[in-house]
């Protein structure tokens, strides 16, 4: 065993300091993929690109008449970092005619999702999950009639008591005159 070596005074180790100056080991910089990770993936959340994003924008990425027969189920991505598949469901009798469309529909999600992200379009027969009807088209107010049919009307109900009966036969009344009168 050596012989033990005495440890230096507090003069001697602020000497000892005073002449070495000591500086923190460095460090290697993290991989880049590690340090991204978190950004990336705030990132993905916020602006996703997947089926949740296709689920929302649909309509944007293949138009109205499209989206009214078909919805995105599911976005595959391929095992080598090639382009995936998309499959999609199909309301009905619709499947034929989506597939004739299928090379336009892909081109759409491409440019959507970045180009090459989808070279494959799966269709599956079924109903839709997620159906959103159609805004209901306003009412076209028809035109009233002239007075001369208004009193017509309005004398051949004159022996009719007043109240609802009579209200709802002045409406139904006035309802075949206008059809008679479109046709």
């Amino acid at each position: 065993m050596p012989p033990r070596r005495p440890l230096p005074t507090a003069a001697e180790a602020a000497a000892i300091l005073a002449r070495k100056r000591t500086r923190p080991q460095r460090r290697a910089a993290p991989p880049a993929g590690r340090a991204l990770n978190k950004m990336l993936k705030a990132l993905d959340e916020k602006f996703g690109q997947g089926p949740g994003a296709l689920q929302a924008r649909w309509r944007e990425i293949v138009g109205e008449e499209i989206a009214r027969r078909t919805e995105p189920v599911r976005f595959t991505k391929a095992r080598g970092g090639g382009p995936g598949s998309l499959e999609i469901r199909v309301a009905g009798a619709g499947a034929a005619l989506i597939q004739h469309q299928a090379t336009e529909i892909v081109s759409r999600v491409n440019l959507f999702l970045g180009e090459g992200a989808v070279n494959r379009l799966r269709i599956v027969q079924g109903p839709l999950r997620n159906l959103v009807p159609d805004p209901p088209k306003p009412r076209r107010k028809s035109p009233p009639l002239d007075a001369a049919q208004e009193a017509a009307l309005v004398e051949g109900l004159a022996s009719a008591p007043d109240g609802p009966l009579k209200a709802a036969l002045l409406s139904l009344g006035r309802g075949v005159l206008r059809d008679r009168r479109s046709r």
